[in-house]
This record gives C-alpha cells, sequence and structure tokens, in this order.
C-alpha cells in the first residue's frame, strides 16, 4: 500500500476513503478489543529523572496541590488575575482549566502564571468542537451531532490533530474532549448535540478519531462523561440526574466508548456526577463513588490513566458535609484530578485530614502526583517556554484548519427524504423558485447561496413576527412551483421545545404541506419532531447547526454542486431513524469552496492578487473590479475591488451585471453554431455565403466559415457604422434618431435615443459590401459576428434570443446572462460603461457599449451580453468541461476540442474557432510579453472583451480565471489596462499559487495510513463551563 500524507486523505476518491476506514476497523485495537488495554502514552516516563527529581522536591501539601485545577478567565479583570496568581503562590495548584476569553489575552495571562507557578501548571481547556468554543478568534469545527453524520473518519481525526496544534500553540495540554456519551434521549438538556449520537459503534469511532489526533500531538484527551450522561433528562450542573439503567444495558450501551478507548490507551477519562443505581445503589454521585470510579473503571476497565472530575463547582457533586467532603470522596473514589475547584485551601486542608484518617493514604497522594507529573513531562512541561503572542493569531488560523472545518460540515449534510428524486434539482429552466428563512428577518447565507445558482426569489418571516407576516406570505407564494424553505433560529438544547415560535412551527407545517416544497433545518436534528407535518415535505435535509459554512453547503447540495452523503446519527422518529441518509451524487455543476481545498494557500494567493488589483485601483485602470476564479469545478476565489466608478463611491458586489462586449462572441453565438455543427446543420468547413447567400457573387463568395471563425478571413477589423448617420457637427442626420420610441424607430441605442429600424439592414450591407484585405493573415475582425444571430434564426427556425436562452443560459442557471438587461433589471444593478461624448452623449449604463451593436437594437453575436461573473463562470465551466454541465451535455467533446484547438499555427495565428488562445510559444515568453499568462498551457481558451473583461479556461489542470472590470469608465481611451499587463499578470499569480501549493505545517505530512495499520492511542454549561 502506498503511504499517504493527512492532507491527501482529504483528496482521496471516495473509495480509497472507504478503504481507509476498513484499515482502521480491522487493525485498530479500538475494534478488537485487545486481551489487554494499551498503556497511556505518558507511561513512557514512568522513571523519568525530571519527574521523579520535581515529586522529590514537593512537600506533601504541594503533591496534594499538584491534583487540584481551578477555573481561569481571559476576559475578566485584573482582581480575577491576582486571585490565581494568589492560589499559585499558596496553595501550589497543579493545573487551570481556562474558559471565556480571547487567544492573546489567555497566552499572555497562561505565561504569567506559569512563571509564578514552582511547578508547570496543566493547563486545560474545555473546547469539546475547537477553541473556538471559548476563545473568540478561534475556529469552531462542527457541533458532535454533525460530526456524527460524517461517514469519513479520516476527517474527526484529521479534526483531533488540527485542535491538538492550536492547543498546543496556545500552551494548552488538555482538552476536556471527546464526548463519549451515547445520546439516545431526545429530552436529553446537557448532551444533545454534544453527543455523536446514539448509535454505539459511530461514537465510538468518532471519539477514537477525535482521541487519536490530539494524543498524537501529546494533548491530553479526556473521554467524558463517565459511565455515560447521553440518557438522562436532569443537567447535572443543576442536579444529580440518575442513569437508572441494570448493567447489561450500561456495559452494552453507556460504557462501550469508554471501554473501547481505555483498551487503545486513551489519556484521560472525566468521571461525571451521575447517580447510577446499578453500579452503586447507595446513589452516589459516579465522580465521587468508588464502587464506580474505583472498582469499574480501575479495577475492571483496568483504565490507567489520568482519571478527572467534572466541574466540582457543579450541583451534582454537592453532598452533605462540611466544606471539601466532596473533593475528598471524589480522591478516594480514584479520581486523580479535581476539576473547578472553588476553593483550593479548603479542599487541601480537608484532603489532609482525611490521610490522617486513613481516608486516603499518602501512598495513593503520591501515586496520583506521580501520575500528573508524568502527563506534564509527556507534554513537554520539563522544557516549558513562554507561548509567543507574535502571529498568534495566524497560527491558530492555518488555511488546512479551516478546510478540515469545511469538509466536516460537507461531509454532514443529510437528505433525510426526497421523494421522486426531486433532489438535486435538474431542469431549472422549469424551476421558479421562492426561498424563505423562517426565524430570520433578513437574507441568510443560505438564500444567497441558493441565488449563486439559480435566480431565486427570497422571503423571510421573522420568528417573533406578528400573526399576520404568516398570512400576507402565504399567498405570495402560491405563485411559484417550488418553495425551499429553511428554518432558522432555533435554540440547540431541547426546553421550551427548541424555542421555537408557534409562527415557526405554523409556518414550516403549511409550506411542508405544499405539493413542492424542501425544507431544511439549520440546528440540533431532534428539533424535527416538533414539526407536525414535517414528513409531508417532498424532501428534507438536515444540517445540523446554523453556520455559514452549513447554509452554503446545504444549499450547494440541493443544486448538486456537492454530494449528499450525511447520515442521521440519531433516531427522530419512525419515518427517521438513526442511520437514515438518502445518498446523492454531486450533478458536475460549479461548487463553491476555499482555496485550501484546492491546494492554495489563501493567504499567498490573496496577497498576490491584492497586491496586483491595488496597482491597477492606484492607476486607474478601473475604478473596481471582480476576480473569480475555480478549480476543478469549485470556485474558490471570487472577490470584489474598488467602487463602480470614480464618483460615486458604489462598492462593486457580485450580483453586479457587467457589459460582456466582446465576451459575447465566445458565450452569444458561439454556443449555438456549435450545437449546430453537431446536429449537421453547420459546418466550419463550408463557404459562409452558404449560410449567408447575400455574399454570392461578391468579393467573400468563397471565403470558409473555419478561416473567419480564426479572424484569418481577410475581413476589415470593424465598421464605424454611428459614422455614417452623424453630421460632422456632431448632429444627427434627418431620418435616423428618434428621442421616443415608434413603429419606424424601434432600434433603441440608449435611455433616450431610438434608431430607424431599417439601419440593421444597412450595416448587413455595409458588411456585405466590405473590402477584403490583400492577404490571408490573422486579423481580429468582427463583422461576421452581427450576422451569427440571422444565420442561427434561419438555421433553428426560432428567434435567436430564445434560442440561447432556452438552449443554454436557463438549462444552465445562467439567468442574468441577458441582451438589453435594462429590459429585466434595474439600471442601478449595471456597471456604468464610457462617458459617450461622441455617439449618444451620455453615460452609458445597462445599454451595451459597442455602438454596432447599440444599432443592431442591443442584440449582436459581436457584442451585448450583460450578467454577472457567477453565471459568465457557469458558461466557460461548462465549455472547460467539453461541453457538459450540470449533468448535460450541451456540446459534443469533439466539437469543444475542435472548436478550441489553435487552427493555423503555420500561419502564425494563434486563434481558434472563435475562441481566442495563448500566444505562439507563449510559455517561452516574460510576463511582459505574453498572453494570458506565461504558464497557461497550449490547450487553453477563453476570450476577452473591450469594456475590461476577461476569461479563460485551462483544461489541463482544471482552472477557469474571471476578470471583469469597467475600464472603459469614464473613457475608452484609458489604455492603462493593457500597458500594465494586468490580466496576464493576475492570471500568472494563480498559476503561482497553484504551484507553490499549500506549506502545510511538517507533522502533516506523516504517514497517516500506515499509522492507522500500526498504531494505537499511544501514539496519540452554564455559562462558565459545560464538562
Amino acid at each position: 500500500m502506498s503511504i499517504t500524507t493527512t492532507y491527501d486523505i482529504m483528496k482521496l476518491p471516495r473509495n480509497l476513503l472507504g478503504l481507509i476506514n476498513l484499515i482502521i476497523i480491522l487493525f485498530h485495537p479500538v475494534m478488537n478489543q485487545a486481551a489487554n488495554p494499551v498503556r497511556p502514552p505518558f507511561y513512557a516516563y514512568e522513571n523519568d529523572a525530571w519527574v521523579d527529581s520535581v515529586f522529590q522536591s514537593l512537600s506533601f501539601d504541594e503533591k496534594i496541590g499538584q491534583l487540584i485545577t481551578v477555573a481561569a478567565y481571559s476576559n475578566k479583570d485584573e482582581t480575577h488575575t491576582q486571585e490565581i496568581l494568589q492560589l499559585i503562590a499558596e496553595n501550589k495548584i497543579g493545573g487551570l482549566a481556562f474558559f471565556q476569553g480571547g487567544p492573546v489575552r489567555q497566552a499572555q495571562l497562561t505565561n504569567k502564571f506559569q512563571q509564578a507557578s514552582k511547578v508547570p501548571l496543566l493547563i486545560g481547556i474545555d473546547a469539546e468542537n475547537g477553541l473556538g468554543m471559548r476563545l473568540d478568534s478561534c475556529i469552531s469545527y462542527p457541533d458532535a451531532m454533525a460530526i456524527g453524520a460524517v461517514q469519513d473518519d479520516s476527517l474527526v481525526y484529521q479534526m483531533g490533530k488540527d485542535i491538538g496544534q492550536q492547543c498546543k500553540r496556545m500552551g494548552i495540554q488538555v482538552n476536556f474532549a471527546p464526548v463519549a456519551d451515547v445520546n439516545s434521549n431526545p429530552k436529553n438538556p446537557i448532551i444533545g448535540y454534544r453527543s455523536y449520537g446514539q448509535d454505539v459503534e459511530n461514537v465510538a469511532r468518532k471519539a477514537m478519531m477525535y482521541a487519536l489526533g490530539m494524543q498524537k500531538e501529546n494533548i491530553l484527551p479526556t473521554a467524558k462523561h463517565f459511565p455515560g450522561h447521553g440518557d438522562t433528562e436532569k443537567d447535572s450542573h443543576k442536579t444529580l440526574p440518575v442513569v437508572p439503567f441494570d448493567k447489561a444495558r450500561l456495559d452494552s450501551l453507556e460504557i462501550m466508548p469508554f471501554n473501547r478507548l481505555i483498551q487503545a490507551g486513551i489519556g484521560g477519562i472525566m468521571v461525571g456526577h451521575l447517580d447510577v443505581p446499578a453500579l452503586d445503589p447507595a446513589g452516589t454521585a459516579a465522580s465521587l463513588s468508588k464502587p464506580i470510579t474505583g472498582k469499574l473503571l480501575h479495577d475492571e476497565l483496568e483504565f490507567q490513566g489520568l482519571t478527572l472530575t467534572d466541574a466540582m463547582n457543579m450541583k451534582g457533586a454537592k453532598v452533605n458535609g462540611p466544606a471539601g467532603t466532596a473533593d475528598v470522596m471524589a480522591l478516594a473514589a480514584g479520581n486523580d484530578v479535581l476539576e473547578f475547584v472553588t476553593n483550593p485551601k479548603v479542599a487541601i486542608k480537608a484532603i489532609k485530614k482525611a490521610v490522617r484518617k486513613g481516608r486516603i493514604t499518602k501512598e495513593e497522594i503520591g501515586q496520583k502526583c506521580r501520575k500528573v507529573l508524568m502527563v506534564k513531562r509527556w507534554a513537554g512541561l520539563n522544557n516549558w517556554k513562554p507561548v509567543k503572542t507574535d502571529s498568534l493569531y495566524q497560527d491558530l488560523q492555518k488555511p488546512l484548519y479551516h478546510l478540515t472545518s469545511l469538509e466536516l460540515t460537507k461531509e454532514s449534510i443529510t437528505l433525510l427524504q426526497n421523494k421522486g428524486d426531486l433532489l438535486p434539482l435538474q431542469e431549472l429552466d422549469a424551476l421558479h423558485i421562492a426561498t424563505v428563512s423562517i426565524g430570520r428577518d433578513y437574507n441568510t447565507v443560505f438564500q444567497k447561496a441558493l441565488g449563486e445558482y439559480l435566480e431565486v426569489d427570497n422571503f423571510h418571516i421573522d420568528k417573533n413576527a406578528p400573526r399576520k407576516a404568516l398570512q400576507e406570505l402565504l399567498p405570495q407564494l402560491k405563485n411559484y412551483n417550488l418553495v425551499i424553505a429553511a428554518v432558522n433560529n432555533f435554540w440547540m438544547t431541547p426546553e421550551d421545545n427548541f424555542h421555537l415560535t408557534q409562527l415557526q412551527l405554523d409556518a414550516t407545517n403549511i409550506i411542508s404541506k405544499m405539493d413542492n416544497s424542501v425544507v431544511v433545518l439549520f440546528g440540533n436534528a431532534y428539533a424535527a419532531n416538533a414539526f407536525r407535518d414535517l414528513n409531508d415535505a417532498r424532501s428534507i435535509v438536515m444540517a445540523y447547526q446554523e453556520t455559514d459554512e452549513a447554509e452554503n453547503r446545504a444549499a450547494q447540495m440541493i443544486f448538486g454542486g456537492i454530494a449528499a452523503k450525511g447520515k442521521l446519527p440519531v433516531t427522530l422518529n419512525q419515518f427517521f431513524p438513526a442511520g437514515t441518509g438518502i445518498q446523492t451524487k454531486a450533478l458536475g455543476r460549479l461548487s463553491y469552496t476555499i482555496p485550501e481545498a484546492v491546494g492554495i494557500d489563501p493567504n499567498f494567493l490573496e496577497q498576490r492578487i491584492d497586491s496586483l488589483v491595488n496597482i491597477g485601483l492606484a492607476q486607474k485602470a478601473y475604478p473596481g473590479c471582480q476576480i473569480l476564479l475555480a478549480k476543478n469545478g469549485k470556485i474558490f476565489f471570487h472577490k470584489c475591488y474598488g467602487y463602480r466608478t470614480y464618483n460615486d463611491q458604489i462598492p462593486v458586489k457580485p450580483s453586479d451585471i457587467y457589459d460582456f462586449a466582446s465576451l459575447t462572441k465566445v458565450t452569444g453565438p458561439l454556443p449555438a453554431l456549435m450545437k449546430l455543427a453537431d446536429e449537421g446543420k453547420f459546418n466550419v468547413d463550408d463557404k459562409f455565403s452558404k449560410y449567408w447567400p447575400e455574399w454570392n457573387n461578391t468579393n467573400k463568395a468563397n471565403i470558409h466559415i473555419r478561416d473567419i471563425l480564426a479572424h484569418q478571413g481577410q475581413l476589415e477589423a470593424w465598421i464605424p457604422y454611428w459614422k455614417s448617420i452623424v453630421k460632422p457637427n456632431g448632429r444627427f442626420k434627418h431620418g435616423y434618431i428618434r428621442h421616443r420610441p415608434t413603429r419606424k424607430y424601434s432600434l433603441r441605442v440608449s435611455d433616450r435615443m431610438y434608431l430607424n429600424h431599417s439601419f440593421i439592414d444597412t450595416i448587413y450591407s455595409d458588411i456585405d459590401k466590405s473590402p477584403l484585405l490583400p492577404k490571408k493573415q490573422y486579423v481580429y475582425s468582427g463583422l461576421t459576428f452581427y450576422l451569427y444571430p440571422q444565420i442561427i434564426a434561419n438555421l433553428t427556425g426560432e428567434d435567436y434570443q430564445k434560442y440561447i436562452h432556452e438552449n443554454f443560459y436557463g438549462p444552465l442557471g445562467a439567468s442574468t446572462v441577458t441582451y438589453n438587461p435594462y429590459l429585466k433589471y434595474p439600471i442601478n444593478r449595471m456597471i456604468p460603461t464610457e462617458d459617450d461624448t461622441f455617439f449618444r452623449h451620455r453615460q452609458i449604463q445597462g445599454f451595451v457599449h459597442d455602438e454596432g451593436a447599440a444599432m443592431m437594437g442591443g442584440v449582436s453575436g459581436n457584442a451585448g451580453l450583460f450578467g454577472t461573473i457567477n453565471d459568465a463562470a457557469k458558461i466557460i465551466q461548462m465549455y472547460l468541461n467539453y461541453g457538459t454541465y450540470g449533468g448535460k451535455r450541451y456540446i459534443s467533446e469533439a466539437t469543444m476540442k475542435e472548436w478550441t484547438r489553435c487552427q493555423f499555427p503555420e500561419n502564425d495565428n494563434r486563434r481558434g474557432l472563435g475562441f481566442d488562445k495563448p500566444l505562439i510559444d507563449n510559455s517561452e515568453k516574460t510576463i511582459d510579453e505574453a498572453y494570458p499568462a506565461p504558464s497557461s498551457s497550449a490547450e487553453s481558451f477563453g476570450h476577452s472583451g473591450f469594456t475590461g473583461t476577461f476569461a479563460w479556461a485551462d483544461p489541463e489542470n482544471g482552472l477557469l480565471f474571471m476578470f471583469f472590470s469597467n475600464r472603459v469608465y469614464p473613457t475608452r481611451n484609458d489604455r492603462k489596462l493593457y500597458e500594465l499587463n494586468l490580466r496576464p499578470r493576475l492570471h500568472q499569480a494563480v498559476y503561482d499559487a497553484l504551484k507553490r501549493g499549500l506549506k502545510s505545517e511538517e507533522d502533516r505530512q506523516k504517514h497517516v495510513i500506515k499509522h492507522l495499520q500500526t498504531n494505537r492511542l499511544d501514539s496519540l454549561s452554564d455559562e462558565n463551563t459545560r464538562f
């Protein structure tokens, strides 16, 4: 078997991922129940000199102090800091458990506290789903319930490594995770979404992988809450919950994941405050119970690692007796470390008294202390160094950390119901979609993400809106043939029915009963049971949490940008048992991700792109622009820069509509011509006059289409048609222009200018009569592109615009791609182009910039199309896929390859058929000479537009590069975009980023498959706490 890196696992095909999981199951001791448990890794330092030296230097009181951990916060004032310093100085405590705050503040406090301590402190944190659970500016990974839906356990292992590395960078040695509770009770008030679910094997695997990853980074995992807090209806923060099951049930369910972890050598286990009568009839909390902690955990299950209590300030640990009684009971029961001790001085005094009375022996205190010191030695505290705060934020936000989180979210999305295989959505041109946020009063990330695939109408209703809001909404939804409803803004915990309002319940139930509805729940899966009629929805999607990542991925799954892979980790009801999850395949539509997912360092890429774009902004090459990048069908970068003009200071937005200019050539007539070629109705080796009879008996009668499309047909570059209707003084000649439309003056060229409709014939005639150039050589000419719309109409028997919309833009979901966009969209959505001072004498916005196209009524094959950069990308991506997109073939692969190849290189002509190609020998040219980027392959192709648009596709590496600007604002005479050669430079920057790749940390290059085959783990709330 070949050796594969951890990062590479995320890019492996599904069949190989299945093999990895099989290796885990077959070779890892968690699945094989080794005869004897593996000793935790810190036992390597059982006889270590540092451990011995420190141990011998401690007084008895100090040894007790090593067993005490107190809570610390980096968001409190100096008084709190001084209190902690006092506890360190006076009580010689052994550790701190950090809670809320910020990473830099916590690092600074950690350094201060460590420097004040005689023995390095064992720093812990309750970061079940990452440091972001406690610290601002840090990453939060998906909640455990979402991870429970993930079928690829290697991602959970990677998460463990990520969190381990982040803890290490923060000077943390212990993470109070993973939660190994099997949650089988929907009413559980404290575990619920914090558990990996109700399937014991799934919980064991997920907890194992998480712990394995952390322990590999020398961070101590502490599985919790032994012997199992999953099936309770009380919160141990507030009371002592009862786990009322018999021993057989406990062994087979609650205790099973802990047993598996122990067998594998997990370093830490946290004992919960739980009343388990079958294990201790006295009703003592498990954390204080010798039969549970001592007899069961240590003797029967043979756990040798560090045993920690749950927080000692919780109500579940409350006992009768003097202060310190519970602390004594916890140590006597077999715990090694007391967590969240509120009064260490009293605890130490009580423990010493217990030792004197023989309830605990000095030897036991010594053994516990040595174990703590062994953990500290294993974690590297023998050589403690201050936490560096320089670049701390950047180090905690490494690109691959985000990738792990994103991949987990993507893999968790679960399709619970899909009547008639509605999802992923197909036949986009037949859909009229309304989206509804049930709970939020604004357009959500989910709704915006849906809009990337198809224009949808968004509605939202606040959870606390009056009943009238719902009554006003429902009639509007009848106008749509598909309603996609997102249930937002409800609690993750079950109290008060997840805080769902009656309005949310009613809206969801009513929409579920509509003929065609998709309902998506962003939160705790158990909340699905609150909706009486949910099962009537045609499709139901479970996203588990209301995060940007979950909302975005759910939208992508609905449209087939990504597959549905998740499986429900808990049973909801008779319709949706645990394990429910309809698997779908991605349709091949563009998906939306981050640079890390395609192997690019986002910081490197963004710095390079930003610096080049900013040069253009500073030099006024354009007032603003957008760049969109995709690789292998994944859009990994889309950013807007600058403003729409130099004056209005309206920022460029992704939804802005641009004038394509000559990009129209390859997005308008060209796809239609290629389709007609596939159908045998159009042949590039025919003479053009076959399709345009007006050229018979002219100087153009024998020109072949292949030569014309490759721009060596001896045609003139362009004809300034507009000059024929303008007098020398700039006024229009009589009979051509009116300021109001009439039957005769119907060609609208600007907001208040209408041209005599007969002028189209004049343009045709000017082209027909134009002279030929003397030689057959490359001269870029757009003349025949004025004629193709009519040719296409003649060949298809359909209106040209209708034909290309119905055959391409509609099915592709390229909703905004259109001629004369002012007929469909408000003018203020369109990016202004030139301030026309010689023909239309006005600022051009929403009307085509190209004068010739304008004089065709805005509809031309040479220019005239408008659209967003995102919609244009769908067309170019279809080309990059050699004619397919979204599971549908538009153009044959053979035709695509033929039209995108260089046709006449021997004639020093780089062009394809309609498509632009790299300069001959482009790869050998400097960046100042090259077009496009020197690194673009010979197979690449694209086109540019005079207004400042550019699109380029490279099949060799699956790269799509899109640059949209309005560089002609305020005048076309500004050529700085060309002079600075910015587009090739920006294009090359992307290739450079691809070549550089992700500069990942060394440990991510270790041999993970080999590790999984051979290694064991030894290679491995209330407002304040949620242990």
